[in-house]
């Protein structure tokens, strides 16, 4: 039986102290923790630890006394705290869910009021794995924890709802994730340790919201994944000494005079983002038509400037809206550069807010 003065630690929940007055007739017992505070616990919750070291606060081993079985007690806890000895669901593996694959995923709460709409943040686990994540927002030694928790393999869960004046805290985010399967053997998977620049400015832009194959509706996806094998190359190339490359320049197979390499190769595809936004810094003044113009005008003189470019691919952003722009942009196609093919730019890059032509 525990009695005044013994000291404690919590069966279901981090913690303990000293026990300073006991409650026998509703077998309660109250334990005053390393702040001073009173804390009542049922007894049969928690288990007598010894002598603690008061530096550390850690429990001592005690060698006189004989050991104590508790096993009853956590036995009888278990099943206080699931009565009805559910058992747990069985975990579903994927064949391709032993590569690892974590996502972070924002949602608009209205994405036809981007500038003023509050935004979900979700976590998706695409593997087979348990995640332990720790999820941080801040700068200079001012951090706090936003989420953290274990997610199931092949999962799903809503992290944090984002207003729109929290939004700038987001600009930095630390991610920390370590992966692990329960009671079997796996493949042990390299832990994401991630700091990401996020650039809040693409909240506000219908295209960075696109289809994915984990929501039904559009989101703006970072691949923590893929961003950690970025960081990873980037350190592989921070790690070449200066003494490496010059060893490399002075080898046989280093020839100082440029090839001449007959270019074959199409060019690379241009990206022209002809939302007005990011053509004109004002709209100040301007009518429905101006604006819809001045786009037009950029179509056409990305056009000219790339005419004598066979093969070169060009993706107009015009969003999805209401269609206006899009459609104009056809028609020019049809009517003034027939020769050259025209196509609906990648679905899940751009949704269906983006044309790509083909010069010929």
């Amino acid at each position: 039986m525990i009695k005044k003065g013994d000291t404690v630690r919590f069966l279901n929940a981090v913690g303990g102290g000293v026990v300073v007055r006991v409650d026998e007739t509703n077998k309660l017992i109250f334990v005053e923790d390393a702040n001073g505070f009173e804390i009542p616990v049922l007894e049969r919750e928690c288990v007598m630890v010894g002598v603690v070291n008061e530096k550390t606060n850690f429990p001592l081993k005690d060698f006189k006394t004989n050991k104590v079985d508790i096993s009853n007690e956590i036995q009888a806890t278990i099943q206080t705290s699931n009565p009805q000895n559910e058992i747990p669901e069985q975990i579903i593996e994927t064949p391709y869910g032993e590569n690892l694959k974590v996502l972070l995923a924002f949602f608009p709460t209205d994405i036809k009021q981007l500038q003023t709409t509050s935004y979900e943040c979700y976590l998706v686990n695409d593997s087979n794995y348990f995640l332990f994540y720790n999820l941080i927002i801040g700068e200079n030694n001012n951090f706090r924890s936003i989420a953290n928790a274990v997610i199931e393999p092949n999962t799903q869960e809503l992290l944090a709802d984002i207003s729109k004046e929290d939004l700038n805290e987001w600009e930095r985010l630390h991610a920390q994730i370590i992966p692990f399967k329960k009671d079997k053997n796996y493949t042990v998977q390299a832990a994401i340790d991630l700091k990401l620049n996020i650039n809040v400015v693409k909240f506000y832009k219908l295209h960075s919201f696109t289809s994915s194959d984990y929501f039904d509706q559009p989101a703006f996806i970072l691949d923590l994944t893929a961003e950690k094998g970025k960081e990873v190359e980037k350190q592989k190339l921070s790690e070449i000494s200066s003494k490496e490359i010059e060893q490399a320049m002075l080898t046989k197979e280093f020839n100082p005079r440029p090839r001449i390499i007959k270019n074959n190769k199409t060019p690379e595809m241009l990206e022209i983002d002809l939302h007005i936004n990011e053509l004109l810094d004002s709209t100040v003044g301007l009518s429905n038509g101006d604006i819809l113009q001045y786009q037009l005008d950029k179509f056409h003189n990305v056009i000219a400037e790339h005419k004598n470019s066979k093969g070169q691919k060009i993706v107009f952003i015009h969003g999805k809206g209401e269609g206006i722009l899009r459609n104009e942009i056809e028609k020019q196609l049809k009517l003034k550069y027939k020769n050259y093919n025209f196509q609906d730019a990648s679905f899940r890059e751009y949704g269906f807010g983006a044309t790509m032509v083909i010069i010929k």
